[in-house]
Order: C-alpha cells, then structure tokens, then sequence
C-alpha cells in the first residue's frame, strides 16, 4: 500500500479555504476571493496595498495648499464667469463649457505646481472638493438674487471644471 501525502494548502485569511493559488511576491497561499489579479499574476491584498503605497507621495500640508489652491481660484474663475454671463444671456450656457474647462486647467496647473507634483488619490478628491467649495459662496448669492442663466451656468462649471481638475491631477487621459 501507498501512502499519499498531502500537501493542502489554505488560505491565509481564510484558514478553512483550501487553494492551490499562492501570492507571486510573498508566496502565501491565497484564496479566489483573495487573490487581486495583476498582468503578471496574483498577489495577495497585503502585498497590493504596500505597492499603492510607493504612489502616494503627497504630505500632509499639500491637503491644505490644494484645497486652498483650488477653492480661491474657483472662486475666482465662477466670479467671472458670472459676470460675463449677465451680459451674454442664453448663450453663455454654451460658452460656459468652454470657460469651465479651461479654467479646470488652469486651476489643475497651478495645483501641480503649488503641491510640487506630489501625488495621492484623497490630494485628488480634496483638491476636486476645494472647486466646488469655492463656487458655494457664489453660487449661494445668485441663487438669492434669482439669476437662472447664472445659476444654470454655475452648476455647468461645476460639473466640467471638477472633473477636469481630477482627471488632471490624477493623471487621467482620455
């Protein structure tokens, strides 16, 4: 008679999982539910967030600067589109597209630059934050003093200008 050994093994999160699948970098067994899929194979999730880690360079005063950056300069950009869009009238509906997506550029640029290029998914969302945080107080005071064309644009610049600063800083292209 033979004897068989086995050599079973299980999951290290999941001790009553038996798996065959084993992380590529630390080599510890994994489960599927686990297993974080890579191009070149599995990796266990401790394993994938010490490498978002390495990505995530920002310190904690480029919170502040970013949300500052970018609340003042929306601020700003809102003010004057507003007050272009009481001369313009239904049209400036459509200029607003344009106007918004330029100053997400502008107000991304100047960003990069003031948090020296560091990098953070949360920098990212704070500093999208900080856009819509800045057009509030505007948006507040047409909404009172009942400008619908305003109003109307501001929610336009919003929607164009927050997402373009993200994308801008988290690198996304399109």
């Amino acid at each position: 008679m033979t004897e068989t050994t086995s050599n079973t093994l299980y999951c290290y999160v999941h001790p009553t999982r038996e798996t065959s699948l084993r992380c590529k970098r630390c080599d510890k067994p994994i489960c599927a539910s686990c297993a974080q899929r890579t191009p070149t194979g599995y990796l266990c999730k401790d394993c994938v967030n010490q490498h978002k880690k390495i990505f995530d360079t920002a310190l904690w005063y480029d919170y502040l600067l970013g949300f500052a950056t970018t609340s003042i300069l929306s601020f700003l950009a809102g003010g004057l589109l507003s007050l272009v869009s009481s001369f313009a009238g239904f049209f400036m509906i459509f200029i607003s597209f344009a106007v918004a997506g330029g100053a997400g550029v502008f107000i991304s640029n100047v960003t990069l630059r003031v948090t020296n290029r560091r990098r953070s998914r949360w920098l990212f969302i704070t500093c999208a934050a900080g856009v819509v945080f800045g057009i509030i107080p505007l948006a507040l005071y047409l909404f009172l003093t009942g400008g619908m064309y305003s109003i109307i644009m501001i929610l336009i610049y919003v929607l164009v200008a927050t997402t373009t600063v993200y994308a801008r800083l988290a690198g996304i292209q399109l």
